[in-house]
């Protein structure tokens, strides 16, 4: 008689059955580049970029906002109020249906959020797109909330951090989605009359009527590593043209190559960077006693090379 396979196995499983829903399924991650397998608190304290490889794994309006301002403290715009089918639109399902489910998913009323508060004591305005619902795709409540974002910024004198990632536009909205693109534009102007910066930080992926509108408007534009950024996707442009493409071609590091981009930032550094550009370009001193930056368990010390920021 076996008595590891009689007695201990079956008691172990009956031990985890009778706690099963107690335990977390997700507490490993799967690096999509590399393939490594990354304990959950290991990924969080490393603000989601792999030890291994340095890929710059995809993150919400929350993680940015700890990660930028100081103590990780912010006050969030409410969301504007839009149509929530103003087309009936329905394809395999009903819109209002796939609002419900990407509503469900990210805890959120729609693909952006804006929040104001301080980058080492500078007051600014911080907006992040989200493409874990839908896409990230631009629609009347994203435009929306993005306009009036950029409206309280101009009315507080507050500099506009811009973290894109999108598909493009919502196609459930048809013409409408389209009409946030210079409605954008126009909430970019209106930061440039009053004098104030305007950054976008470009994240993966950055794609579609976004990128061909206020996600490329920026007085300096910022990506991260690796982040896929491009109008029309490259399968697309190769069969148009018939030709193959160079390597890496739509990628951030080919990007700045050929001056699309000012540079590109590891996420580690992107706050001390956002801090440097916007005492640069308000004119305003850093503090003397720097504002410790929001609290983070354990770093993982990421082996990959990383790009050092511009002096």
């Amino acid at each position: 008689m076996n008595w590891i396979t009689n007695f201990v196995r079956p008691r172990i499983k009956s031990l985890m059955a009778g706690r099963g829903s107690g335990t977390p399924e997700n507490l490993w991650k799967k690096c999509p580049s590399c393939g490594e397998m990354i304990f959950h608190r290991d990924l969080q304290a490393a603000q989601n970029v792999c030890p291994r490889c340095g890929h710059h794994l995809r993150i919400g309006p929350a993680q940015r906002f700890q990660a930028i301002f100081d103590n990780g403290a912010c006050e969030e715009l409410p969301q504007p109020e839009v149509p929530q089918d103003p087309l009936r639109f329905r394809d395999e399902r009903k819109y209002p249906d796939r609002l419900k489910d990407a509503r469900a998913k990210t805890g959120r009323k729609e693909a952006l959020a804006a929040a104001r508060g301080t980058l080492d004591g500078t007051p600014v305005m911080i907006a992040v797109q989200s493409f874990d619902f839908l896409g990230g795709s631009l629609g009347m409540g994203v435009g929306e909330g993005l306009v009036q974002a950029m409206q309280a910024a101009v009315e507080e004198r507050r500099p506009f951090i811009l973290f894109v990632a999108s598909g493009g536009a919502r196609m459930q909205e048809g013409i409408l989605s389209l009409m946030q693109m210079p409605r954008a534009t126009i909430g970019v102007d209106m930061l440039h009359e009053a004098g104030l910066p305007y950054i976008v930080v470009l994240t993966d992926p950055t794609t579609g009527g976004v990128s061909a509108s206020y996600a490329m408007l920026g007085d300096v534009q910022i990506a991260e590593p690796g982040a896929l950024i491009g109008f029309t996707g490259q399968r697309v442009i190769e069969q148009t043209i018939r030709e193959k493409l160079p390597e890496g071609f739509q990628r951030a590091e080919y990007l700045l190559d050929h001056g699309m981009v000012d540079m590109v930032v590891q996420r580690h550094d992107l706050r001390e960077t956002l801090s440097r550009l916007v005492h640069l370009m308000t004119n305003r001193p850093k503090p003397k006693t720097k504002v410790a930056p929001p609290t983070i368990t354990a770093m993982v010390v990421n082996t990959a090379p990383r790009l050092a920021p511009p002096a």
